[in-house]
C-alpha cells in the first residue's frame, strides 16, 4: 500500500528537516506533502533543498497566504487520491505527534479500521507540557462534541489521523465547512456518519519545543459553534 504523510507548513524551519528525515527513515516508506502558505521564514525553502536529494517521495504544494488548516488539508487530500495513494495520513510539524507512531496507525488501517486517530485522550489524559487551561479546553471539547453529535471518539479534535483512501473519496471534499481545528472534527464525524470504522490509537502528545502554536480564539469559537449544526447537516 502506498502511504502519504501531508503536514501543513507555516513558520517550520526549526522543524521541517528534522520532520523530514525522521519520516523518510520509517519503516514501510511513508512519502510526505508538504502544504506551506507563503512561510516567510523560509520553510518551503528548506523543504526545496530536501526534494532535491529525494524528489520521489517529497512533495511541495505552495499556497499564497494562511488559508486555514483545513484547505491545506483538502488541497493534501485531492493531490494524494489523483497520485493514486492508499493510505493518507495528517499530522503536525512540531514533533508533538511522534512519527513513529504512523506506524501503528498504518497497521490499525490495514486490519481493523478505515480511519484511525491517534489519540490522547482513549486511555486517560496523555498531554506533556501543556498549560492546564489549554489542556482542559481541548479534553472537554472533545467531551462537548460526544454529546452533541453522539459520536463515540474520545479525541475528537484530534490532528493525527490516518484514512484510507476510500474515505477520502466517498466525502464531497468540496462540502467541508471548517477551516480550523474544528475541520478535524467535521471530517470524523463525516466519515462516522457514512458508516466507516472509525479507531483511536493511544498516543502521548508532546508540545512543541520549537516554533509557535497556531491555536486562536477565532479557531476556537469556529468549532465550538460548528459542532452545533453537524447534526442538522444532510451528510453526502
Amino acid at each position: 500500500m502506498r502511504k502519504l504523510v501531508i503536514i501543513p507548513t507555516y513558520n517550520e524551519k526549526e522543524n521541517v528537516a528534522a520532520m523530514i528525515d525522521k519520516v523518510l527513515s520509517l519503516d514501510g516508506e511513508f512519502d510526505l506533502l508538504f502544504v506551506d502558505d507563503g512561510s516567510p521564514d523560509g520553510t518551503a525553502d528548506i523543504i526545496r533543498s530536501k526534494m532535491a536529494n529525494t524528489p520521489q517521495r517529497i512533495n511541495l504544494i505552495c499556497r499564497s497566504g494562511k488559508l486555514g488548516l483545513g484547505t491545506a488539508y483538502i488541497a493534501g487530500f485531492k493531490w494524494a487520491l489523483n497520485k493514486g495513494y492508499d493510505l493518507i495520513f495528517e499530522m503536525d510539524c512540531d514533533f508533538s505527534h511522534n512519527p513513529d507512531d504512523l506506524k501503528r496507525l498504518a497497521a490499525r488501517l490495514a486490519t481493523d479500521s478505515d480511519v484511525a486517530i491517534g489519540s490522547r485522550y482513549v486511555r486517560g489524559v496523555n498531554v506533556v507540557n501543556w498549560p492546564l487551561s489549554r489542556l482542559l479546553m481541548s479534553y472537554f471539547a472533545s467531551k462537548y462534541v460526544k454529546i452533541v453529535t453522539g459520536m463515540p471518539v474520545c479525541d475528537a479534535t484530534a490532528g493525527f489521523v490516518g484514512y484510507r483512501a476510500d474515505v477520502l473519496r466517498k466525502i464531497d471534499l468540496d462540502r467541508v465547512q471548517m477551516v480550523g481545528y474544528g475541520f478535524q472534527i467535521e471530517m470524523k464525524y463525516t466519515a462516522w456518519k457514512h458508516g466507516f470504522r472509525i479507531a483511536e490509537e493511544s498516543i502521548i502528545f508532546v508540545d512543541r519545543e520549537a516554533g509557535t502554536s497556531k491555536m486562536s480564539s477565532g479557531i476556537f469559537g469556529e468549532a465550538f459553534f460548528g459542532v452545533l449544526k453537524l447534526p442538522f447537516r444532510r451528510i453526502k
